[in-house]
């Protein structure tokens, strides 16, 4: 027999956003993101996709409409890594640890342990000034797991590094998601990149944003050239335009 329904990581009822008097961004959003669940939130500029995650991380707070998240909260990462310019790579972590409440004896050696994670623990001593854009992004990432929310909300971490670095962080973000089980919700408006990530694509119109389409995703192994991605890119694009031309009729 099956066991009982999982509630939702996440559950989004009836959410709407206004800004003052200024017309809706978001209108009407139901969505709910399983434990373990890596959900991309796609759509064009300005669709709303950031106010979501925002309102998701309790930064900011909804018209109308509820929003369930888990009591521990969620950690965020943003475009920019925005790490602590004076600090090592272990320090800015350790940062995240000591305002968690960690002991002070502890933070180090956790530290080490999350910059291992992703694959950084040989620069645990240099700072952001000689880090790579995709380095100081995974002391980032590092930072967000050492928070240890069950939930990690991400806009558009990858957007202004290179194809290449992109496409290994991608690798380096899946590897951490299977390995710490968090719920992730992945805010872009890189077609491909949401069809090589996510387990589930939510495409939202442009504003109001409203939930245009989803696409569920059951294979593995995904690189951002196979032939999959290409073709579900290709689906969610068609998509995705047709939205942008209706609101632009």
């Amino acid at each position: 027999m099956p066991g009982p329904p999982v509630a939702p990581a996440v559950s989004i009822r009836s959410v709407s956003k206004r800004f003052g008097a200024g017309p809706l961004v978001l209108d009407g959003i139901d969505l709910d993101i399983a434990p373990g669940e890596f959900v991309c939130l796609l759509g064009a500029s300005g669709c709303g996709k950031s106010t979501l995650l925002n309102l998701i991380a309790g930064l900011d707070r909804p018209t109308s409409g509820t929003i369930d998240t888990p009591a521990e909260g969620s950690a965020v990462m943003f475009q920019e890594s925005a790490l602590m310019p004076w600090l090592s790579a272990k320090r800015n972590v350790e940062l995240a640890l000591r305002l968690r409440g960690v002991p002070r004896r502890e933070r180090g050696e956790l530290a080490l342990a999350l910059l291992d994670t992703v694959n950084l623990a040989d620069a645990s001593e240099k700072r952001p000034h000689e880090l790579s854009g995709g380095m100081r992004q995974r002391v980032a990432l590092a930072r967000a797991l050492a928070q240890d929310r069950p939930v990690l909300l991400m806009d558009e971490p990858f957007a202004a590094l290179d194809a290449i670095t992109r496409d290994l962080l991608h690798e380096e973000l899946e590897r951490v998601w299977k390995a710490t089980g968090r719920t992730i919700v992945f805010v872009t408006h890189n077609v491909r990149e949401a069809a090589r990530l996510g387990q589930r694509v939510v495409l939202l119109s442009s504003r109001p944003g409203r939930v245009a389409g989803e696409w569920r995703i059951d294979t593995t192994g995904r690189r951002i050239e196979s032939p999959e991605v290409a073709a579900l890119s290709v689906e969610i694009t068609e998509k995705l335009r047709k939205e942008i031309r209706r609101n632009a009729a």
